[in-house]
């Protein structure tokens, strides 16, 4: 795999932020952002090594798909045409974007090791959720490495029945986020940070 990004780890880490600002259009190819997903399919960590997350990336009509879905089904449980007009113009937002990676956990793996490791059974669909996180900052992150915007949303489970049947999902397969990606353009709302001094403790450092 080619070099993620020419700026440290921790740049892109601390310059990740939810931008929701995107448009129809990317600094890198298509392959290359494939390339970023699969890679952090693959080196994400899981519980026991389970390997349990999943992914599928969509870009032009595919992804239009998938924000048609979602106002579909928010229309549809919306009590007024004021709340609708509101959603609806969020919902366009996302749709403008250049594509979207939705994340999947398959319970299937889950169940397999509830079977196997009977003694962890009521941890591995928490463990499977950090797994999902960790999926979903690496790829955030690797985009925003590569000059790409991205906010993660959860429209799960309204629309995972059209998503199933339009993209041949297996059953087995349970929708977790929809992580939406394209070229910035805006900034980040504000944020403030509580002080890390009060939410880091650190014990024996020698330095």
């Amino acid at each position: 795999m080619s070099s993620i990004s020419k700026i440290s780890y921790a740049d892109a880490v601390s310059s990740r932020r939810s931008i929701y600002a995107l448009s129809a259009s990317s600094p890198i190819p298509d392959s290359r952002i494939v390339e970023l997903v699969q890679e952090a399919v693959k080196h994400s960590p899981s519980s026991f090594n389970s390997q349990s997350s999943r992914a599928v990336v969509v870009f032009g009509e595919h992804h239009h798909f998938v924000w048609g879905a979602v106002k579909d089904a928010i229309k549809a449980v919306v009590p007024d045409e004021e709340a609708w007009k509101k959603s609806e113009e969020r919902l366009n937002g996302f749709d403008a974007a250049y594509g979207t990676v939705l994340l999947f956990e398959d319970s299937k793996v889950v169940q397999g090791l509830q079977e196997k490791l009977p003694l962890y059974k009521d941890k591995f669909p928490e463990w499977a959720g950090h797994a999902h996180g960790a999926l979903a900052v690496n790829i955030w992150t690797s985009l925003e490495a590569e000059g790409l915007g991205a906010n993660l949303q959860h429209y799960n489970p309204l629309i995972d029945a059209k998503i199933e049947a339009e993209f041949d999902i297996p059953s087995t397969w349970l929708l977790t986020a929809q992580l939406v990606f394209g070229k910035k353009e805006g900034e980040p709302y504000p944020k403030e940070f509580q002080p890390v001094e009060e939410r880091v403790k650190v014990f024996g450092a020698k330095q």
